[in-house]
């Protein structure tokens, strides 16, 4: 399990969604009738409940109220499994208030956001914290945690030792020495640069020089474009998202968070991106998180999204295999099982366990990208890997009812088999495409090298 610190400015969050048929007689704005309340954890809060919901060992480094509000803020952290280093604040617990009528935002209302309290004092808690993560991540929301001389200079002595993930605000700090990868918005690549970024072309060139002037990487998240990725001294690279409509309230904080346990598995910097990118368009769309780049554990999310398929009565189905050259077949047997039930989960052998069934010179495609063209297949719910030569304890935990393999399996002992008679689950063995293998495509590859 990654072991992830959080610094920054926690907020808390409140939607009241209800619905608008009306107008007020008294002013040409929406009546909203019996809004209903959601609460959750907002700032640095939620990118810390990010990473816990990925599976991370998650602590979080700021600054509480002892209010209400702050109350809430402390109970959801708990519950998403986050522990808390509080610094002290010596005021009211920040809100944001969103008002929403039919899924859009009528109006937001801030409540204790002005004037900006100072936290309380850095302390030997923090220092710990900071010095046991192997990935440190600042979510900055301009409330000042990040501006005390003894903050920054314990975050850039964790700088020297592992990846310093830096998400900065307008109002907050530049990033100290030695981060691994700043995560601005486009607005906030305009801010630090002092350059017009109001299109895409604009934004290459303000990036690439912001990676100069911070000598960090910089993933400059540009809304529905995806991100751009610029390292001191070289070019910008666009990072594409598939293009969704939903609630984007969060997506920056997804992608920093997913960007921050990617890079603490040792994933490249552009393989990160990709990932975060692919996480917050997710996000936004409102599906649930599904990459794992974690062959330490099996991820939470997913888990998750297959026990509430199974709690709403739906049918899931699980596929395994070690999928390391997608073809035709694999993705005929995906499509196939996916037709079958209302979830499709494929689990899928991590290297070690590749290189253990297949030789040495496997898998020819690392963990990371074979998750990456699974999850590309629109067939494909989630994701989940497993180290083991089977994936028997994976199957025992997300409980699929039917279990997929294909035809060439009709002969041979299946252990999952007996794994999935202890909660009536079955084996179904589907045709394969005739013709396509991976060992055939390497042959192939070698013979017209």
């Amino acid at each position: 399990m990654i072991r992830v610190t959080v610094v920054g400015d926690a907020l808390l969050d409140r939607d009241w969604n209800g619905r608008a048929g009306r107008l007020c007689p008294d002013a040409p704005v929406p009546v909203v009738d019996a809004p209903a309340e959601d609460v959750r954890a907002g700032g640095a809060a939620l990118a810390a409940t990010f990473a816990a919901a990925d599976g991370a060992d998650v602590v979080l480094v700021t600054a509480i109220g002892r209010d209400a509000a702050g109350e809430q803020l402390r109970g959801a952290l708990a519950d998403a499994g986050v522990r808390v280093v509080d610094l002290g604040l010596d005021g009211p617990t920040p809100e944001k208030i969103r008002v929403r009528a039919d899924g859009q935002s009528v109006t937001r209302i801030d409540r204790g956001c002005d004037p900006v309290i100072t936290p309380g004092p850095w302390s030997s808690s923090a220092d710990d914290a900071v010095q046991r993560a192997e990935v440190v991540l600042v979510a900055d929301y301009g409330r000042g945690t990040t501006s005390a001389a003894r903050v920054r200079a314990a975050l850039a002595g964790a700088a020297d030792h592992r990846p310093v993930i830096w998400d900065p605000h307008p109002r907050g700090s530049e990033p100290v020495r030695g981060v691994d990868i700043v995560t601005p918005n486009a607005a906030e690549v305009g801010h630090f640069s002092g350059a017009p970024v109001g299109a895409l072309h604009e934004v290459l060139p303000a990036v690439t020089a912001l990676a100069g002037r911070w000598n960090a990487a910089v993933a400059a998240t540009v809304g529905a474009h995806g991100a751009v990725l610029a390292g001191a001294g070289a070019p910008a690279q666009l990072v594409p998202a598939r293009p969704v409509q939903g609630d984007t309230c969060g997506a920056g904080d997804r992608f920093a968070s997913a960007l921050a346990l990617a890079r603490a598995a040792g994933t490249t910097p552009l393989a990160a991106v990709a990932a975060a990118v692919h996480a917050a368009t997710d996000h936004v769309a409102g599906v649930t998180p599904c990459v794992r780049v974690l062959p330490s554990h099996p991820g939470l999310e997913p888990i998750r999204a297959a026990l509430d398929v199974r709690a709403r009565g739906g049918v899931v189905v699980a596929a395994g295999g070690c999928f390391d050259l997608l073809h035709a077949g694999h993705v005929q047997l995906l499509e196939a099982a996916r037709r079958l039930g209302d979830h499709l989960v494929v689990c899928v052998n991590g290297d070690a366990s590749v290189r253990r069934l297949k030789g040495a010179g496997r898998p020819v495609n690392r963990i990371e990208d074979r998750c990456a063209v699974l999850l590309g297949l629109e067939c494909v719910d989630a994701v989940l890997v497993f180290d083991d030569d089977t994936p028997c304890d994976v199957l025992r935990t997300i409980q699929p009812h039917l279990f997929v393999k294909g035809g060439d399996y009709e002969d041979r002992p299946l252990p999952e088999r007996e794994v999935l008679q202890a909660w009536g689950g079955e084996v179904v063995l589907l045709p394969l495409l005739e013709g396509r293998s991976t060992t055939r495509l390497l042959h192939a590859a070698l013979t017209t090298a």
